[in-house]
């Protein structure tokens, strides 16, 4: 049996949770690896942090239009394309925004750029397995109770 839908409510309290608690990690791993104050780098994470779902919103909107434009359906194939021009478009959007805001170079802003999408791939794994681990249970023992 598949889980239930879930609701836009839901889906942003996911979306919320995941990314307050990258920054509760991020902040305060890149002010001690950059030697920077907690402030500033909160600061660009909640940007980054903003900007992120910002383009996710955006770009998951668009790549679904063209999907049914095209009459193409979500294949691994698919899938992999949309990961790769999601991570190129934050990327472009990241790079300068942090360059910027650190004062750096923009070479220097892409490695920590790809410092910050290693970080996040195991982190998106583990953070959707326990959620969807944790929602599974809630939702069973709502069954029980019901």
């Amino acid at each position: 049996m598949s889980p239930p839908h879930k609701s836009v409510k839901e889906r942003f309290f996911h979306a919320l949770g995941f990314e307050l608690l990258a920054i509760a990690i991020c902040a305060p791993l890149g002010a001690w690896l950059l030697e920077r104050s907690l402030a500033h780098i909160g600061l660009l994470t909640l940007m980054i942090s903003l900007l992120a779902m910002a383009w996710n919103m955006a770009f998951n909107a668009l790549f679904d239009r063209v999907l049914r434009r095209m009459g193409w359906v979500k294949t691994l194939r698919a899938r992999a394309v949309h990961a790769c021009l999601f991570e190129i478009g934050l990327l472009l959007a990241v790079v300068p925004l942090a360059a910027w805001w650190l004062e750096i170079g923009l070479v220097e802003a892409f490695w920590l750029d790809i410092g910050i999408v290693l970080f996040f791939l195991p982190y998106t794994f583990v953070f959707n397995w326990v959620y969807d681990h944790v929602r599974a249970r809630v939702l069973a023992r709502r069954l029980q109770i019901d």
